[in-house]
């Protein structure tokens, strides 16, 4: 497959493209699902194709294919140049950042494959995860395993060839439970970048079942009276903050147009001292990214240092704006999609505190957790975020007391982190197989977590 990729991208520069890139992508994937002890679906599901997007006189083509066909995607070549030669003439010109070109070639730790069991074993190992679930008050309980594999090749006119594999497994599962006539819904996942043996070594039957515990306990427990609260945010919850509402405004596709709150604000304090926020493509618990789908280099880069905003996330075409390298973020969903700045594993920095210490430190306030969470509202452009977290806890005197249900926390990101009190020295990252982090159409793998933080207020809802 190199030597075709190479021969294409020889073609582009003889059509006369200053630039070509040829993207090969095969994905293989496949979940299982059991609702309440019977098998819902089976699915398998495949991608395979390949990208070409080249450079004339400063303007892009871009065309994709699913058919490998070496004298098709020679076609597809001819109408990427005769694309950019049609548009050179309009819009804004396109200059990408000097990247060093890699060659490698790399996958993600794997030790059992998918193969290890038989597709009645793999059935069986959720229907098990699914029965440890029921519980007397649970009326719903649905499991689903999910596994796949993404193989993508990047080749380019300036000597690049990346090769990256990257394997994921991961469970999830949601139990309905009900209480006095309400009824409360909480979910979880857990996956991991690595082989099957991820799914073999984890006791999923005790992972669903204390999630079935939670939903019953939090079907039979209040809501918060609303107002704002000293909080303790768990990792789960600080991730999400983090990543939906710094992270997107830290991508400088949205700092060069003036959509973003962190616009003009680099080298401002903008979170507490005691912050500081990395973006990294490998780390333990989160996404395998080395390079990114321009072929650059993934590494570590601190956007917050002590409180400071340093820098933002990059592709080679945003880099060139800013007059800085690129950090290796350009990310495409697949083969067919250009390459944009997103995020890839997005945590805040550990701190010097336990757990016990942050929330010793509350005289009257909340625990609040990100497990179970369903979603929320963010404007990047005002930096605010609406947020309805997990079942939660209120702290009262230094120690947890109750849960606490249908808890939502809302603020503006800046305000919130230049309010954090204390960092937590336990960092978790995760991510997950089952979905992704969407941007103009496009959804990729990503990231996320931290230690938890105290927060000397926040704005808390309750209620639903």
């Amino acid at each position: 497959m190199r030597e075709l990729t190479e021969s294409l991208v020889d073609k582009a520069v003889q059509l006369g493209a200053s630039y070509a890139e040829v993207r090969v992508q095969e994905v293989e994937s496949s979940s299982i699902t059991v609702e309440n002890e019977e098998l819902r679906t089976f699915g398998r599901s495949g991608l395979a194709g390949v990208g070409v997007r080249v450079m004339v006189d400063q303007a892009v083509g871009l065309t994709a294919s699913t058919v490998l066909n070496p004298t098709h995607l020679g076609t597809q070549v001819e109408m990427a140049v005769k694309a950019a030669k049609a548009v050179r003439t309009m819009g804004e010109p396109v200059t990408f950042a000097a990247a060093k070109p890699m060659q490698r070639a790399v996958r993600s730790p794997a030790i059992k494959s998918p193969e290890c069991l038989s597709d009645a074993e793999k059935i069986a190992l959720v229907m098990d995860a699914n029965k440890a679930a029921k519980l007397p008050g649970v009326k719903n309980r649905m499991t689903t395993l999910g596994w796949f594999l993404d193989r993508r090749l990047f080749t380019s006119s300036e000597g690049a060839a990346v090769s990256i594999e990257t394997g994921m497994t991961g469970l999830a599962h949601t139990s309905v439970a009900s209480s006095r006539g309400r009824m409360e819904s909480v979910g979880d996942s857990r996956s991991q970048c690595s082989g099957f043996e991820f799914i073999l070594d984890t006791d999923w039957g005790r992972f669903t079942e204390e999630i079935s515990q939670r939903s019953l306990q939090a079907a039979a427990a209040r809501a918060p009276t609303p107002g704002a609260y000293e909080v303790v945010a768990d990792a789960d919850l600080i991730g999400i903050i983090l990543h939906e509402a710094f992270g997107h405004a830290a991508e400088a596709d949205l700092v060069t147009t003036q959509e973003s709150v962190l616009a003009g604000r680099r080298g401002e304090p903008v979170a507490s001292p005691l912050v500081s926020i990395v973006d990294a493509g490998v780390v333990a618990g989160g996404y395998y990214l080395p390079f990114d789908d321009e072929g650059v280099a993934k590494r570590r880069q601190v956007i917050v240092e002590d409180g400071v905003l340093q820098r933002f996330l990059h592709t080679r075409e945003t880099a060139h704006k800013m007059g800085v390298p690129p950090s290796g973020n350009a990310r495409a969903q697949d083969f067919g999609r250009k390459p944009i700045v997103r995020q890839t594993n997005l945590f805040m920095e550990r701190g010097d505190q336990s757990l016990d210490e942050l929330v010793e430190a509350v005289d009257d306030g909340l625990y609040v957790c990100g497990k179970g969470a369903v979603g929320g509202e963010v404007d990047v452009a005002l930096g605010s975020f609406t947020f309805r977290a997990g079942p939660s806890y209120t702290i009262k005197k230094g120690e947890l007391g109750e849960m606490v249900r249908g808890v939502s926390i809302s603020g503006r990101i800046l305000d919130t982190l230049h309010r954090v009190a204390a960092v937590g020295k336990d960092v978790a990252i995760r991510t997950s197989v089952f979905g992704g982090c969407g941007k103009n159409g496009q959804r990729v793998r990503v990231g996320y977590g931290g230690p938890p933080v105290r927060i000397e207020s926040l704005l808390v809802g309750g209620g639903g």
